[in-house]
């Protein structure tokens, strides 16, 4: 099996889209796909789901009230005959006081004195009797008025009482859907990148597979017949095998996006990475660091193929530079070319670009 290093750029763009957006949920692009087919009968489920919440609160709420107007009816009773011995109480310590007279003038006095307090607490508890028994059982009441007036907008308005209850779930399954619609593109390019890197896995392990190679340069590389300074590269898969290292660029593009000239052109991409492969490998070459075997003719050339793999449709057109290529037609045409290195130099070359890889900003001189 072609030994695989790196995670696919559309993948590592997906994955940071979604968390910048704190969706963190999903371990694979096919959880991220099965999500979005999903997400119709999901956001059905969601509301069925709170339909069952508010039919639930609706027999727990018919089942409540009684067993709370009973509460409330022996709280109420309850009260209402504590307030009545605590009367009854006063009013015979009341008459108590009526038996007996006192010649003496200070008992008197005192006699006269308690008689009006206790005239007094009779008068005022009979005179707030309703108020307290209201205030014993005010909490309860308000609870009951509640939980009626709940019951009675669940019984008259179920729809709207499952939409409130479903909102917050339902947004954020809305959100979800909009963050993955937003990354169309990156979901596109990742399955079409992941049909590639399971094609050439198929190879034997003296293939190496470097996904997402993608370098800066400090200063700027410039190629002289393009006039271009290039600060930085990209490309999708860099294949090194035996016969040499295969560019390979992923599109999983419709006729229409080949057609549209406002996206950007595969070729041009190709050939600044292929430029910049070239002359960083010819100067590991001319210093000698790659370890190459050594040619009586002299100097060994690491070949460099462009190809541009189309995993949905490809143009009929032919292009400079680049082989445009179906996934069917890619095993095919690595293994067209016949070997070069040996797996030892096969090897050291794979683990120069993945140093390079690994650095992301090379120093140029």
């Amino acid at each position: 099996m072609c030994r695989t290093y790196r995670t696919i750029g559309s993948l590592t763009a997906l994955k940071s889209h979604l968390e910048e957006s704190n969706i963190r949920e999903f371990k694979s692009l096919k959880e991220v796909i099965s999500f979005r087919g999903a997400y119709p009968t999901l956001r059905q489920q969601l509301i069925a789901e709170h339909e069952e919440l508010i039919e639930q609160e609706k027999s727990i709420l018919n089942a409540h009230l009684p067993q709370l107007d009973l509460t409330i009816e022996t709280k109420k009773h309850q009260e209402e005959q504590r307030l009545t011995n605590e009367i009854a109480q006063l009013k015979q310590q009341l008459t108590h006081l009526t038996y007996g007279d006192s010649t003496n003038l200070f008992q008197r006095l005192q006699k006269n004195l308690k008689q009006w307090i206790y005239k007094r607490q009779v008068f005022e508890k009979e005179r707030n009797f309703d108020k307290k028994v209201a205030k014993s059982i005010s909490e309860l009441v308000e609870l009951s008025k509640a939980k009626k007036h709940r019951l009675q907008f669940i019984t008259s308005q179920f729809d709207t009482a499952v939409e409130e209850s479903a909102r917050s779930s339902l947004w954020e399954i809305d959100r979800k859907k909009s963050v993955i619609e937003e990354a169309s593109n990156l979901i596109y390019g990742a399955l079409g990148e992941q049909m590639v890197v399971k094609t050439l896995e198929a190879l034997p392990d003296e293939y190496f597979l470097i996904n997402d190679f993608a370098v800066s340069f400090s200063p700027a590389i410039y190629d002289r017949q393009e006039n271009d300074y290039i600060k930085s590269v990209q490309i999708d898969h860099l294949l090194v095998a035996r016969s040499g290292i295969f560019l390979i660029e992923t599109k999983n593009w419709s006729d229409k996006s080949i057609a549209n000239l406002g996206l950007r052109s595969p070729v041009e991409q190709i050939k600044r990475t292929s430029f910049v492969l070239f002359k960083l490998l010819n100067n590991e070459i001319s210093n000698h660091h790659l370890g190459l075997d050594k040619h009586h003719w002299g100097e060994k050339r690491i070949s460099i193929k462009s190809l541009i793999v189309l995993t949905n449709t490809k143009p009929k057109e032919e292009f400079q530079y680049v082989k445009v290529l179906s996934v069917g037609e890619l095993l095919g045409y690595v293994k067209y070319f016949k070997p070069i290195f040996t797996g030892v130099e096969t090897q050291r070359i794979a683990e120069f670009l993945l140093r390079i890889a690994d650095e992301k900003t090379i120093e140029t001189k």
